[in-house]
């Protein structure tokens, strides 16, 4: 499953994986202890607080093993460091909607994006859409509302 291919991602992006890490490996010692309280009770076959405390020690080797996995492909990119007139990761675009009315989006990786914050991913519909466009573009996206068109009017660095 695990593959070489890098992903890119603003600088806040991996802080917050690096802190999810951090988090995650200082519950391991509390699991550790859950699951000898749980076996000092005796009969393992019938024990849910075991069982429940194995499970989330599966969860959590899981969740730091694909987070390791994410940082160790990770390649950061600062946005005020990129230029030029195309849309790329990083970039911050200002669009037009039908009504004539903005909408801002920064392009993002994939763990970084929320689209209430106008954020949005690389890979969403509208992000693959958006990469290597430049302004005074049409933007036809397919969403699961229907056909959306945008018109590229700015595009930043910031």
């Amino acid at each position: 499953m695990a593959t070489v291919d890098k992903m890119p991602m603003l600088a806040e992006g991996y802080q917050k994986l690096q802190a999810d890490l951090k988090r995650l490996k200082e519950e391991r010692p509390q699991i550790v202890d859950a699951i000898e309280e749980a076996r000092a009770h005796g009969d393992l076959s019938e024990n849910a607080e075991y069982h429940a405390a194995k499970e989330r020690q599966g969860q959590i080797e899981a969740a730091i093993a694909q987070l390791e996995d994410r940082m160790s492909r990770a390649q950061i990119i600062d946005p005020k460091e990129l230029s030029g007139d195309k849309v790329v990761f990083g970039a911050t675009v200002t669009l037009l909607d039908e009504d004539d009315k903005p909408v801002r989006y920064q392009i993002v990786g994939e763990t970084e994006a929320d689209a209430k914050l106008g954020r949005i991913s690389y890979n969403s519909p509208l992000g693959r859409a958006l990469i290597g466009r430049r302004v005074e573009d049409e933007v036809e996206v397919t969403v699961p509302s229907g056909d959306r068109y945008y018109l590229v009017s700015k595009i930043e660095f910031i």
